[in-house]
Parts: structure tokens; C-alpha cells; sequence
């Protein structure tokens, strides 16, 4: 989608220990390092290790960036209800949501693709804690902004030695199961009140 405008803003968002923040540094790097747009990059989560609030910004320009926060963003990824309910706010009227059908229940928009990352992560990878790459797999399909090659290039530089090719088979996991959504079939914008203005 970013050959539609400058300014792409992503959010990613769940919880502590699933992810979220390698997963939007991979995103950040793929786009920045090797797909050669502008990037702005930051995190912030709750005082808890794991089971926190955590969320993730991905700014990406094809000019210098002059403010590095998300202001109104164009996808956000939630991973759990909480992070969802958090963040859905943040997100621009014709903006896209991304939930993991797992553990989201209540998506508060039509204006979104739910699939079940965690899911996908057990059953077909087998094991649970690559979710947040199927996710990544998944947003770098649906968003359009980075190439897939670029993405492997990147996880494979970011996760530790010795897990490359199973988060590389998550993250292609998450390519395949988001090539079954036509986004063109999705609501112009996240509200139908929007539609009638």
C-alpha cells in the first residue's frame, strides 16, 4: 500500500512474551534496511515480563520522517482482546485491523481480517510461540509495503540461532493463510456511519 501514499503507520499490540516488539523490529528492518524506505521504530509495554500490555509502532516514508509516532494508523495488528480493545482508537478511518482469531472475540470492525496466528503457530508449525511471526508473515502479505524475500532476509538476521527455519515456516504460514483474504470486498472505512457522511 505504500504505493499509494508516503506516510504507512503500523501498530503492532498484545501482550508481554508474545512477540510483539521482535516482530515490528523484523518489519521495521525488512522495510528499512533492505527495502530502502525511511523507518522510525519504537515500543512501549507494562511493568509486567509477560502478560502485560505491549504494543509496537512502524513508521515507514519514502521521504525523511519528520514525526516518529503513529499519529492515525493505517493497520493495526492486535493479538489479543485487551490490545485490541486498547488500541482500535488509534486507527484511521479507512485504516485495516488484523486480530488473531485465537484469542479475539469481539473485533468491533468489518473493516478487518481476523486469523487464528496462535492456531496456525500449534497446529501447523508446532509450537504456539511463533504466532507473532505468523502475524508478521500475515501483515507483510496484507499491508503490500515490504517484499516477503526482504522479511525472511530480516527474521533471520533478528531471531536466535538455530530457529530460523521454524520461524521462517511461520512466517510463510502467515503469508499463505492471509493470500485467502480479498481486501478489496472489505468496507471502504472502519465505521458504516462513514460511508453514509
Amino acid at each position: 500500500m505504500m504505493k499509494e501514499v508516503d506516510r504507512y503507520e503500523l501498530i503492532f499490540s498484545g501482550s508481554g512474551g508474545q512477540g510483539i516488539i521482535l516482530a515490528a523490529i523484523i518489519f521495521a528492518e525488512a522495510a528499512g534496511v533492505y527495502d530502502g524506505f525511511y523507518v522510525c521504530q519504537s515500543q512501549s509495554y507494562g511493568p509486567e515480563a509477560r502478560g502485560g500490555y505491549s504494543k509496537a509502532e512502524v513508521i515507514m516514508s519514502k521521504n525523511p520522517i519528520d514525526y516518529p509516532k503513529a499519529i492515525r494508523a493505517d493497520l493495526l495488528l492486535s493479538m489479543n482482546q485487551a490490545s485490541c480493545d486498547h488500541c482500535f482508537e488509534t486507527l484511521k478511518s479507512e485504516g485495516l485491523l488484523v486480530v488473531d482469531a485465537s484469542l479475539v472475540s469481539q473485533v468491533p470492525t468489518t473493516r478487518s481480517v481476523s486469523i487464528p496466528f496462535t492456531e496456525i503457530a500449534r497446529k501447523e508449525v508446532g509450537k504456539e510461540m511463533v504466532a507473532n511471526m505468523v502475524a508478521l508473515g500475515a501483515v507483510g502479505r496484507i499491508s503490500q509495503s515490504v517484499s516477503a524475500k526482504n522479511l525472511e532476509t530480516a527474521l533471520v538476521a533478528r531471531v536466535p540461532k538455530g530457529t530460523e527455519e521454524l520461524n521462517l515456516k511461520a512466517l510463510r504460514a502467515g503469508i499463505k493463510a492471509a493470500e485467502a483474504f480479498d481486501l478489496s470486498t472489505l468496507p471502504k472505512t472502519i465505521t458504516p456511519e462513514d460511508d453514509e457522511l
